[in-house]
């Protein structure tokens, strides 16, 4: 698992972020209020099985994946590669922390990860 961030200059979002292999171990895309544009899920290594992106408005110590409900749910197909794009964005109040399941809703715990790497890609500010 790699998080990298790039500084963008767009109105769209000035930030983006690439997680190389999202799993369900959270990871902290902004840890304060930020609002999120556009999320790219790379799910082809997993042919068979569908990934669940969830995005919380929390700070990263508050999250507890399976547990903590999350305010975002987004789903790639497998062996697909889905774009989402939220034009107004969405707004979080306190902190965008992502992780990937292959659960969907509020289950899906550290034991549910993807079966092979999730690439997912995030514009925001």
């Amino acid at each position: 698992m790699a998080l990298s961030t790039v500084t963008l200059s767009t109105r769209f979002g000035s930030t983006f972020a690439k997680e190389t292999s999202a799993t369900a171990t959270k990871s902290v895309i902004k840890a304060s209020s930020g609002t999120l544009y556009t999320v790219e899920i790379n799910n082809t290594a997993n042919t068979a099985a569908n990934t669940f992106v969830k995005f919380y408005d929390n700070s990263t110590g508050s999250v507890t994946v399976g547990t903590t409900g999350p305010d975002v749910v987004l789903k790639a197909p497998g062996g697909k590669t889905v774009t989402y794009q939220f034009a107004l964005g969405i707004a979080f109040g306190t902190g965008i922390v992502m992780a990937a399941v292959s659960t969907a809703g509020t289950a899906g715990t550290s034991s549910q990860n993807p079966a092979s790497a999730v690439i997912v890609k995030v514009v925001y500010d």
